[in-house]
């Protein structure tokens, strides 16, 4: 299928999450059928600067493409170079993330601030894509808060500013993250948009992101926690929106993924940061399993990579099995992501 000037495989796509969407979690969704993936947000000052760890959340492999990096920043001279510095590590398109709600990016005027200023947001955006060929894209939400919902007027500045497509969370900046994304909103605003519009929040399980693709007529759907909770969800959902049945993982399937982002992760980082990055994960896929509660106390005081594994093994080779399949349909952490 067609999505803005690209050719994917499906509609489903890992969704920017900060601290989580790094590159060896990058690859291992596009092993695990995610159709496109995008970098967590990074600074467009810290790019200015030359920060060493501001570039290494810049790096990507190419068994990531389709792969966009993100950028956030309130400085359009800043997020021009930016966009072409990404053009120049060779990224398929650079992101603007307009949808973060954390205070210290909005209050300087970054993240979901932008779409306050619509004439500024005009200026900023021409000047992004008039200073690279790659593509660029945007990620908004439904507005600042419940009085002031302008994702309509937003994604008509972004089309005439010659944005490729815009990701719209279905929350406001005020929600964060609480209460149910408004799929409706996000429909009326496909149904206005003169580009592709991908739609993002709650996506938890294959049916819902089926579900939402084909009732809101969006051009592709972002799924975030969801992923985080079933790794497979991509493959499932792309097997559900062909009409084709989909198994429920066996212990074999996560410990086959476990070995690949072991793999993955101790390819990239020293063997601290790869132990920071696994707790996290490992967390977040064992949620909803028996004995994950427990498990997840041992994930954050177990001292070495060998027994950190060796123990994530033991867990889902045993949960796995005693597991309730009906745990991938219910709610999960629902706070941090979309």
């Amino acid at each position: 299928m067609k999505l803005g000037p690209f050719e994917v495989e499906h509609p489903f796509i890992l969704a920017p999450m900060a601290g989580i969407t790094n590159s060896p979690f990058r690859r291992l969704m596009r092993r695990m059928n995610s159709s496109v993936v995008i970098s967590e947000l990074v600074s467009a000052t810290g790019i200015e600067y030359m920060g060493q760890k501001t570039l290494d959340l810049l790096r990507f492999h190419p068994e990531e493409r389709t792969i966009g990096l993100q950028i956030f920043g309130d400085d359009p001279a800043h997020l021009v170079k930016a966009c072409q510095l990404v053009e120049k590590l060779g990224a398929d398109f650079v992101d603007l993330n307009m949808g973060c709600p954390v205070p210290k990016v909005v209050k300087r005027g970054g993240g979901a601030a932008m779409c306050r200023d619509l004439p500024a947001l005009s200026k900023t955006l021409r000047l992004m894509v008039d200073s690279v060929k790659i593509p660029v894209t945007i990620k908004i939400r439904t507005g600042w808060d419940s009085e002031t919902r302008n994702a309509v007027e937003v994604s008509r500045v972004a089309a005439d500013a010659g944005i490729a497509w815009v990701a719209i969370h279905g929350r406001t900046r005020a929600q964060a993250y609480a209460g149910d994304a408004d799929w409706e909103f996000i429909g009326n605003v496909k149904a206005k948009s003169t580009i592709p519009v991908i739609g993002n929040g709650d996506l938890t399980t294959p049916e819902k992101a089926v579900e939402r693709y084909r009732t809101y007529g969006v051009d592709a759907v972002l799924i975030g926690r969801g992923a985080l909770r079933n790794p497979f969800i991509f493959d499932q959902a792309a097997k559900v929106l062909n009409g084709q049945p989909y198994r429920i993982p066996e212990a074999s399937d996560y410990l086959e993924m476990l070995d690949a982002q072991r793999k993955l992760l101790e390819e990239t980082y020293l063997d601290r940061g790869s132990m920071v990055h696994a707790r996290k994960f490992l967390a977040w896929y064992s949620a909803g399993f028996p004995g994950s509660g427990e498990f997840r106390k041992k994930v954050f005081t177990i001292p070495e990579g060998p027994e950190l594994w060796s123990e994530a093994t033991r867990f889902f080779e045993e949960s796995v099995a005693k597991r309730d399949n009906q745990y991938l349909q219910e709610d999960f952490l629902m706070g941090g992501h979309g």
